[in-house]
């Protein structure tokens, strides 16, 4: 079997060896990414202690790396151009930041080893660019499927872990003989690492088929496309989607409803002392009060008086007025007839006393 190399030459090396070259690269990559890390957690830290503001404000590794090897020792901010390494708001909070910093003075020598570390990870940080291309071109030319599937370096990990392409394809997709998690060199693949921690059994189980079909179409197969991967790869999220939206809405053709989640409900950890415990007396709080008050307006309606219409008097002739008159007349007349009897028997009584009294007297 012929396999074409990265600049489109054919050449008439074996799968096998081109497939060794692949994972030794895969290999190395790595070995690359954890020096890269060490390298920069150590210059960051070694910096730190002279200018230990600038790590919070420049996130991005390169960008500091290259801006600590322009700027050496804190001092030099403000006459320093950053503009090539760090856009304009960072680079003015950079300048700010130096002016109050509250790092230490650190000797010539050691900004002379900070920089030479910088140095060093800037140069790593290009090869193991350089090499990443040069991994995607070989693993776009062996096994086209394949990367399009679980991407460039996790291909390149399964390949070197079985020791060839072709190897590889007498592999099962998975087996269940194995404790959990049970993902394996898969689970970097960047389709199970965008899946929620639920589903992400079953979207390395899915994706798992699919490699499994797509190396053996790549080893064995005559093709160099990618189409199969394509297809499969558009299945796969296809059905991400649909797992993740599951708890979301409703299946058609079912009347139950999804798993809601819960409503975050923050409950303080802090308490508070309750007062009312030190009062045996019955006590209604004013709350409570308030709102039977509120239910009571609202229970009574209330009731709008309305002016009764005034009634006009009515009319009547002047005789029956007259006749009204007689009898009031009448009765005053009577009752000082009755007033004048009175004082007369009362003057006939002093009048008539006997003899006997008044010698007495």
């Amino acid at each position: 079997m012929v396999c074409s190399s990265v600049t489109g030459v054919t050449s008439l090396m074996g799968c096998s060896s081109v497939t060794g070259v692949t994972s030794i690269m895969g290999s190395l990559l790595d070995d690359l990414d954890k020096e890269l890390n060490n390298y920069i957690m150590r210059c960051r830290e070694w910096y730190g202690w002279h200018f230990p503001e600038v790590g919070k404000i420049i996130t991005d590794n390169l960008a500091y790396c290259k801006s600590v090897r322009k700027i050496g020792a804190r001092t030099n901010v403000a006459t320093t151009d950053l503009s090539e390494h760090l856009p304009e708001e960072v680079e003015a909070e950079v300048k700010l930041a130096a002016e109050i910093s509250m790092g230490t003075e650190v000797s010539e020598e050691d900004i002379g080893n900070i920089m030479h570390l910088c140095d060093q990870v800037i140069e790593i940080t290009e090869y193991r660019t350089q090499l990443y291309d040069y991994l995607k071109n070989r693993m776009m030319a062996i096994a086209p499927n394949l990367t399009v599937m679980v991407g460039e370096l996790v291909g390149a990990r399964l390949i070197s872990h079985a020791g060839s392409l072709l190897n590889l394809a007498k592999h099962p997709a998975s087996t269940t003989r194995r404790d959990t998690p049970k993902y394996g060199l898969i689970y970097h693949a960047s389709l199970v690492g965008q899946t929620s921690a639920k589903n992400k059994g079953k979207i390395s189980r899915m994706l798992a088929a699919k490699a499994s079909l797509a190396i053996r179409y790549d080893a064995l197969g005559e093709d160099t496309n990618a189409e199969m991967g394509v297809e499969n790869r558009a299945k796969l999220e296809a059905r991400l989607r649909h797992l993740e939206e599951k708890g979301i809405r409703r299946i058609s053709g079912t009347g139950k409803a999804m798993a809601k989640s819960d409503k975050y409900q923050h409950r303080s950890d802090v308490k508070v002392y309750d007062p009312s415990g030190d009062s045996t007396l019955p006590s209604v709080s004013k709350k409570r009060k308030f709102e039977e008050v509120e239910e009571e307006e609202v229970a009574t309606p209330v009731t709008v008086k309305t002016k009764k219409p005034k009634k006009e008097p009515v009319e009547e002739p002047e005789a029956s007025t007259a006749a009204e008159e007689t009898p009031k007349k009448k009765k005053k007349k009577s009752k000082k007839a009755e007033e004048e009897a009175m004082d007369v028997k009362e003057e006939e009584e002093e009048a008539t006393v006997s003899p006997t009294e008044e010698v007495r007297s």
